[in-house]
Order: structure tokens, then C-alpha cells, then sequence
């Protein structure tokens, strides 16, 4: 069974621009297959499998703003109910003969996003999103062989800079981190003046003291905010495809650097995250332990520490141990 604050909150599954308007596209979300596709209302959601045979949906087609089934060409509108038997062209098919499971889905922020159960709130806000003065730049997929919530904290912890990203996040001959504050407030977890040395913070090649600020929205969203007179910001949303498999998607948003190609900037993350993959991915064990005395903490572990409590506290057992 899903854990209710997972199945009840919004989760990115795709890149919007990659669903084209005929396309019908597969997806894995919290151990679920499901395949999408866009009507004339928006986007469609359901469990990728027929009704009649079990064959996966996402084998067929659209024709007319409807899906058809590859097996026996069953048709289904936007709502999931059949409302053609080909081979029984005179008959109206019964109401009973709809797709089993029909999801909330959305399109927002440039990905498409998907509500297994009741939405209880609307998608993460991304607070730079509607600033002009930022740049947005969209990094990933990052498949990662590893539960989110290993990944999450991952993107939560400074302390690695110097050893995972030395040289570009950090320096091993500057690796303290002073005692910093964490909050709970209505948005979740935030950490504020984090303060660590950096020689290249962006990828501008421009060493600076960065203060970061740390929020997490919800178990598998979570936001950063670096700022040296200048910010940089990541919105960090994740696919919780299986227990431990996970994909990442990352805006980055500049109030600077326009000049440079969004090309320079994305090959300058997809370094940082490929440094983090072998890392995160061999990390055992595999499911996040939430219980405190099974590994060992530091002071600098603060907002890894408090992100735990807040998993254990909204009762998430998925990839958790």
C-alpha cells in the first residue's frame, strides 16, 4: 500500500515537451505503470492497462482525442470509458467497461506531473518561476539507482562538497560548516546561512563564499537558494519510480549569467550530478534509515537529520527503512 502522503501529493513523471499530441507515453510512479497522453481537456493519466485483456495501454494509439487498444482496438475517451467494441460495432459498451484507474494529471513548471490518489495540496511552489529577472534552465532526467530519499538528502548535504565536487563545489582545504538554523513552518523544512568556500559555485568559473538557504517542500521536492550578491537556485522535484529507483529533475534559475548558453550552464549540472550518482547509488543501506541511531551523525548532518524526523513524522515508508 502507498503511504497516504505520498499517494496523495503531486509527483513529476515526464518532461512536458515530450509528450507530443498523438504520442502515447509509459511511466512508473511509486510502483505503478502508467501511460499518459494529451486530450483536448489536457493531459490524460490512467493505469496502463486495458480492461478486457490486460494489455498495456500505452501499446495503442490515438484516433479522434481517444485511445485505442493494440489488442482488440478498444476505445476509450478522456474520462477512461469505453465507448467502442470493434468487433461488435452495434453494441454500447456497459459502463463497467472503463480503465480501472484514472489519476489527477498536470501540466506545470515544464513537466507533467501525476496525483495517484486525492490531491490534499497543489504542486510545490517554485518562487521564482514567474520572476522575469531569472533565467530557467531544465537539467535532467537523472535516472539514479537509488531510493529518493537517499537522492534527496544528497542534494541537502554540504558537507560532501569538497570530497565529491573538489575543485567545483568545493575545497578539501576549506571544509568547515558553521552551525546553521533549521525551521518547520506550513511550506516544510528550511535551513538557513549555510555558508561554505566554492571555486566554481556555477560553472562561471568565479571561486565566492556562497550562503545557501535549504527548503523542503515535501518528501521528494526540495529547493536551494545560493546567494554571493548574485542567487542561484535549484527546484529540485523527484520521481519516486520504486523503492529504490528514482529520477530527478532540475530547474536552475539565475538572476545573472543570461549571456551564457543554457548549453554551458546544463553540461555544468549534469557534471555535478553525475559525481553524485556512483555515490548516492552505493550507499547502503539502500533505503533511507530513519531511525537515528542506525548510522552516525555530526552537527554539520543538522538538516539531514531533521529531514528523517520530517519523513518518519508524515509516516513515509517508501524507501525508507
Amino acid at each position: 500500500m502507498i503511504d497516504p502522503v505520498l499517494l496523495n501529493d503531486w509527483h513529476p513523471v515526464a518532461q512536458a515537451d515530450a509528450l507530443r499530441p498523438s504520442q502515447v507515453m509509459p511511466v512508473r510512479l511509486l510502483g505503478e505503470n502508467l501511460v499518459l497522453w494529451r486530450g483536448s481537456n489536457g493531459v490524460v493519466a490512467w493505469e496502463d492497462l486495458c480492461p478486457h485483456r490486460g494489455t498495456p495501454l500505452s501499446m495503442g494509439r490515438i484516433e479522434q482525442d481517444r485511445l485505442v487498444c493494440a489488442y482488440h482496438g478498444w476505445t476509450f475517451n478522456q474520462s477512461g470509458q469505453c465507448v467502442r467494441f470493434p468487433a461488435h460495432p452495434e453494441q454500447i459498451p456497459p459502463a463497467r467497461a472503463r480503465v480501472y484507474h484514472v489519476y489527477h494529471a498536470q501540466e506545470r513548471y515544464g513537466l507533467l506531473w501525476v496525483c495517484l490518489g486525492q490531491p490534499e495540496q497543489d504542486i510545490a511552489y517554485f518562487p521564482e518561476w514567474e520572476d522575469a529577472s531569472f533565467r530557467k534552465i531544465l537539467c535532467g532526467p537523472y535516472p539514479c539507482q537509488a531510493s529518493g530519499t537517499r537522492f534527496i538528502e544528497n542534494f541537502l548535504d554540504v558537507a560532501h562538497f569538497p570530497y565529491v565536487h573538489e575543485g567545483l563545489l568545493g575545497d578539501p582545504q576549506h571544509p568547515e560548516i558553521d552551525k546553521y538554523e533549521i525551521t518547520i513552518g506550513p511550506e516544510g523544512l528550511t535551513a538557513k546561512d549555510i555558508g561554505i568556500w566554492q571555486p566554481d559555485p556555477d560553472g562561471t568559473g568565479q571561486a565566492a563564499y556562497m550562503t545557501y538557504t535549504y527548503s523542503v517542500f515535501r518528501p521528494f521536492t526540495a529547493y536551494l537558494k545560493k546567494t554571493s550578491g548574485r542567487d542561484f537556485v535549484i527546484y529540485f522535484a523527484l520521481t519516486p519510480v520504486e523503492e529504490t529507483s528514482s529520477i530527478g529533475w532540475m530547474w536552475l534559475a539565475m538572476n545573472y549569467g543570461h549571456e551564457t548558453p543554457a548549453e554551458e550552464v546544463r553540461a555544468f549540472q549534469d557534471q555535478i550530478v553525475a559525481q553524485d550518482l556512483p555515490v548516492v547509488e552505493a550507499q547502503k543501506p539502500e533505503r533511507l534509515p530513519l531511525d537515528l541511531q542506525a548510522e552516525l551523525h555530526h552537527r554539520s548532518d543538522a538538516l539531514a537529520i531533521a529531514y528523517r524526523k520530517r519523513l518518519k513524522e508524515l509516516g513515509v515508508t517508501f524507501g525508507t527503512a
